[in-house]
């Protein structure tokens, strides 16, 4: 098969054919249909991580058809349309070796860090990380779905999001507007977005943001008051991970407010913070990744119309055209919409 591979070595990606990897008794091989590349995939390209083969096939969030399962997987079938939720059970953990679920693994291996991902032709996935596509849907809008999507949806759920709450996003990208859209499906407002990028801002205005601010201002925290009639924010979401956005989101907070840490990139340490008084009640919450009912429940949202991701596809490529890709995605071409790649 036709496979994305990338050694940290010589630092670039290039499509090689490769086996079509093994699986076990309770995995499924998936034909990929669509594979999504976004910021965070140039975080692992550009920082050089050390996977645990020299060579690896990157990528995740990816949707397909199911090829062909193993001899333990009873609910799946081959040709059954499918997305894939991006992590693993270790295996090995405490959680595991009791035969809990991977919602419980406290050492979750990632797709396309840990394990070969869906940058190829095929890949094999344990199949309590599939969930079913509906006929009408695209596998190409379900793949937007897998990623970023259920990645801002599990924050909101870490967060006990509930309508009419205030919520802040801080972000640099588009997957701050993607947790825009869902806190108005769940009923937040007001929705403030917080950008640096005039584009960004634009974007989350029609998302769904009822304001969209410059956290450069130093009028922010004037605003944020104003805006939320002196209470402050209910929850703050923060997908930049800098201390000035550590710092800046935590003051905008309320009486009782939520921070949410969202992994995705980092520019700085938090390091050891003060607090002074009037902080009691307030919690900040590190975040990362989703479960499987999250990418569930989102399908289902898509499903009966109440989430339409078919402006959230910037471009779809064949997956030759991998270095192409990539450049757009660390440019900022058709940001913040999704790039996909076609094998």
């Amino acid at each position: 098969m036709r496979a994305v591979r990338f050694s940290p070595v010589t630092g670039n990606p290039e499509v090689a054919e490769v086996p079509v990897p093994a699986r076990r008794r309770d995995e499924v091989v998936v034909r990929v249909a669509a594979c999504g590349i976004r910021g965070s995939d140039l975080a692992w390209f550009d920082a050089s991580p050390a996977p645990r083969t020299p060579v690896y096939t990157p990528g995740h969030g990816a949707a397909g058809v199911i090829a062909e399962v193993g001899e333990d997987v009873a609910l799946w079938a081959p040709g059954d349309r499918v997305v894939v939720a991006d992590g693993r059970a270790c295996r090995n953990c405490p959680e595991c070796r009791k035969g809990l679920s991977a919602d419980n693994c406290s050492d979750l291996r990632f797709m396309g860090e840990h394990y070969d991902g869906a940058l190829a032709e095929y890949l094999v996935t344990p199949a309590t990380a599939l969930v079913a596509v509906p006929g009408a849907m695209p596998l190409e809008h379900a793949a937007v779905l897998s990623g970023a999507l259920s990645t801002t949806y599990g924050a909101i759920d870490a967060a006990g999001l509930r309508p009419a709450e205030a919520v802040g996003v801080w972000s640099s990208d588009g997957i701050g507007n993607h947790l825009v859209r869902l806190a108005r499906i769940c009923g937040a407002s007001p929705i403030l977005a917080l950008d640096r990028r005039p584009e960004g801002r634009e974007r989350a205005l029609e998302q769904g943001a009822d304001v969209a601010l410059d956290p450069a201002n130093n009028r922010v925290a004037s605003y944020i008051g104003a805006i939320t009639k002196g209470r402050g924010l209910d929850v703050a979401f923060d997908f930049v991970g800098s201390d000035s956005t550590f710092d800046q989101a935590h003051a905008a907070l309320g009486a009782r407010g939520r921070l949410v840490m969202v992994k995705t990139a980092s520019e700085g340490s938090f390091g050891m913070r003060t607090f002074s008084e009037g902080d009691e009640g307030r919690t900040v919450i590190a975040h990362t990744g989703y479960r499987v009912r999250h990418l569930r429940d989102l399908v289902e949202l898509a499903e009966r119309g109440r989430l339409d991701v078919s402006a959230s596809i910037g471009a779809i490529l064949p997956l030759t055209r991998i270095a192409e890709g990539l450049t757009k995605v660390r440019e900022h071409e058709d940001d913040p919409r999704r790039l996909l790649l076609r094998p």
